[in-house]
């Protein structure tokens, strides 16, 4: 029942929102039929939108054994789904329980806090689970001492990372109606930092002035679709002829299938933006039930892609800057004496897409451009130098991929080895904790003074 409950009800997104839509549209007492409705609709915007990230990890696949092949590249590959499937076999239970009461425990700081964020990415909530079991674990917690520490360090997780970057989500956004819920929000913060940083005066990337003779590369499809066309041209043609149509396309012409491939990824991205609107048209009325009833004013943290809309130009510059500093740090990983992290194309579109919209947001495009590189740049160093702490799991040949859970598992597992009694490790986690929710609750302060004085 444990394992349904978790892995096949809690552990799947689609289903996950959909409870949440659910129990806000009962408890605005609509009629049976919107009840129906907005929970089926809801539910299908994120199969919609889950449908386009398959089609797009399928396209960007062929797309790394191309580039692999044409490059010779031979390190570690982020990838969170291939790590958490390696770590269920000795870290399942510990994973599925601190999910459980990590949720509850979400829950509970949303309605008695004043960051009142319900985080609603299911698949990235057991992603962090695993991640803490798996510290905790290594650094000798067992029982219930883990299952307790990392439901706190969980849900305090899931509050404090949409509220941190919720200021610059509403400047995406234009609105307060949801936030940002993904464990690269690190990533997006100094993102958007460093876009304010670099940007002054810099036009907004949805600006970019073009050509009347080019002027169907306004539709974001087109531009999407040509970009990735050129890209895989060119990837293509360093792999060879015979290694594409031996190994990936059945024959087909190399020039072809490459051609094929970049219109496969545009259409993963057009499917993402379709499911994106369906899923905010009907996930934020419904919870506007929770908000008034259960958890005063919460707001839903949703997937990062839930932004790719407000900015379309950012999301294509985005992935391709913070591409390119993955391939530029992996030169110097070795240098530093750390492992090689070659580029995962799915954690760079993700979350570099992620980056250069929140880097737009504050700097225009110089900071979509550099914003979202200093994301590339993290996600090459944090999983580098979150390896040692995994244990045993560190020696698999991928790891743990977004900026959150670099960051998170380099703390958690130095403090572990620094502080050799369980009990003071626990008490320093819980202080530093308390000491992250004083900080916020005094800049929620700040920002509560700055609107009613701006008013």
């Amino acid at each position: 029942m444990v394992d349904l409950i978790m892995k096949d009800i809690l552990g799947t997104p689609a289903i996950l929102v959909g409870l949440f839509a659910l129990i806000g549209l009962l408890v605005q007492r609509k009629n049976s039929g919107d009840v129906v409705s907005g929970t089926l609709k809801t539910v299908m915007g994120f199969v919609i939108l889950n449908a386009g990230a398959n089609v797009l990890v399928q396209s960007l696949g062929q797309f790394s054994s191309m580039f692999d092949e044409a490059f010779a590249v031979e390190g570690v590959i982020p990838n969170n789904e291939a790590i958490v499937a390696l770590a269920q076999e000795n870290f399942g239970t510990e994973t599925a329980m601190i999910m459980l009461f990590g949720m509850i425990v979400n829950i509970l700081l949303a309605r008695f806090s004043p960051f009142k964020y319900i985080f609603l990415t299911g698949h990235h909530t057991m992603f962090m689970a695993c991640l803490i079991a798996v510290i905790l674990t290594t650094g000798g917690f067992s029982g219930a001492s883990i299952i307790i520490l990392g439901s706190i360090i969980l849900g305090a997780l899931m509050v404090l990372s949409p509220a941190m970057l919720q200021p610059f989500t509403r400047k995406v956004t234009g609105s307060d109606d949801f936030a940002v819920g993904h464990f690269g929000s690190i990533g997006y913060f100094v993102s958007a930092v460093v876009g304010k940083s670099v940007g002054k005066d810099s036009k907004s990337t949805e600006e970019i002035k073009v050509p009347k003779s080019l002027g169907f590369l306004r539709d974001t499809s087109v531009s999407v679709s040509l970009t990735m066309v050129i890209l895989f041209f060119v990837v293509a043609g360093f792999a060879g002829p015979s290694f594409v149509e031996t190994e990936l396309s059945g024959g087909q012409n190399f020039l072809v299938f490459a051609f094929m491939q970049g219109l496969t990824f545009a259409a993963g991205v057009y499917i993402i933006l379709a499911g994106v609107r369906m899923l905010l048209g009907e996930i934020v009325p419904a919870f506007k039930g929770i908000a008034d009833k259960v958890v005063p004013n919460a707001k839903p943290a949703l997937d990062a892609p839930a932004i790719f809309p407000f900015a379309g130009n950012a999301v294509i510059i985005g992935f391709l800057c913070s591409f390119i500093a993955g391939l530029i740090s992996m030169l110097f990983l070795p240098l530093l004496g750390l492992s090689v992290i070659v580029p995962g194309l799915v954690p760079h579109f993700f979350t570099g897409a992620a980056a250069g919209v929140f880097g737009n947001a504050t700097g225009g495009r110089r900071g979509a451009v550099f914003g979202s590189m200093a994301n590339g740049i993290m996600i090459s160093f944090l999983p580098a130098l979150l390896l040692p702490v995994l244990g045993s799991l560190g020696f698999q040949g991928t790891t743990f991929g977004d900026a959150d859970f670099g960051v998170v598992g380099i703390v958690l597992g130095n403090i572990i080895r620094l502080i050799e009694s369980n009990l003071i490790v626990g008490l320093a986690i819980l202080g530093l904790l308390v000491l992250l929710f004083l900080l916020g609750w005094k800049t929620k302060a700040n920002d509560n003074k700055n609107d009613v004085n701006a008013a």
